[in-house]
């Protein structure tokens, strides 16, 4: 069928199609990063966004680079061996499992993702440590009962783990309950857990970002709800939310002698701990 690539698996019951006519979320990241691995649906959509946000590939870089900064904070000082990455998107230079083995090469790392592209890359890619191990689920962030059950074969859930939820949660309607579903992945795990969010913010140059929103969910399957400062914090429930707070994603324990980027990055992000 024109436009639809089979993609299929050793895992997979049946092979799924890939629609390359029809925006995908990842995919667009991966271009705004300056990735390959998008098409032009994909492209279309993100050079909409770069009209009215130029600065989005900086906003996304920044992104990236607050992952690599928390999960060296969490593989060293928190001493967290265990990951749970969800969203992963296409993997890019220090991706999780990267960044943790790099400190710790014992960590084990699960990714989750539900774009057939993105699992497929993820699999012939992200390959571990010789001591540690990474796992690959295919699972929408809506069903953590499934996501939780499959990172149990990788990941020992009564020990810390740090779920990851970087530039997901945006892609969750208020309607499908994006604050229950952190809420039983936060239940699900024991103290000493950390629980690392970033989200596009609605509270940061909100004309320019309301147009981001618009024109993106006009042109992306996914769609985006952007929050504000309280609604992101909210995400954290009643854990230990870390130093400097949920704050913009440059400011973020920025490594020493990095460059001072522009606090209008309209993203907010955090690390907390489970007490």
């Amino acid at each position: 069928m024109a436009g639809q690539i089979p993609l299929g698996g050793p895992e997979r019951e049946a092979p799924r199609t890939l629609d390359t006519s029809v925006a995908h979320s990842a995919r667009v990241y991966n271009y705004w990063l300056g990735g390959k691995d998008n098409f032009a649906a994909d492209r279309e959509a993100a050079e909409q966004v770069i009209a009215v946000r130029p600065a989005i590939r900086a906003d996304v870089r920044a992104n990236r680079a607050f992952l690599g900064r928390a999960v060296r904070y969490l593989a060293g000082q928190a001493g967290i061996r265990q990951f749970l990455d969800i969203g992963t998107g296409l993997p890019t230079a220090e991706n999780t499992h990267q960044v943790a083995q790099s400190v710790a090469p014992q960590c084990r790392v699960v990714y989750v993702d539900n774009d057939p592209i993105v699992l497929t890359h993820a699999r012939a890619l992200l390959t571990s440590s010789p001591q540690g191990r990474t796992d690959y689920i295919d699972a929408d962030l809506r069903d953590p009962g499934r996501i939780l059950a499959q990172a149990a074969r990788t990941l020992d859930l009564a020990k810390p783990v740090a779920i990851m939820l970087v530039a997901i949660l945006h892609h969750i309607p208020d309607s499908d309950d994006p604050r229950g579903i952190v809420a039983r992945l936060r239940d699900a795990v024991p103290s000493g857990s950390h629980l690392v969010i970033s989200h596009p913010a609605s509270d940061i140059q909100e004309d320019a970002v309301a147009e981001v929103a618009r024109r993106y969910n006009a042109m992306v399957v996914t769609g985006q709800t952007r929050r504000d400062h309280a609604e992101v914090t909210g995400f954290f429930g009643d854990w230990e939310i870390l130093e400097p707070g949920v704050t913009q994603t440059p400011l973020w324990r920025p490594d020493p002698g990095d460059a001072p980027q522009a606090a209008s990055v309209p993203m907010w992000a955090g690390v907390a701990r489970k007490p």
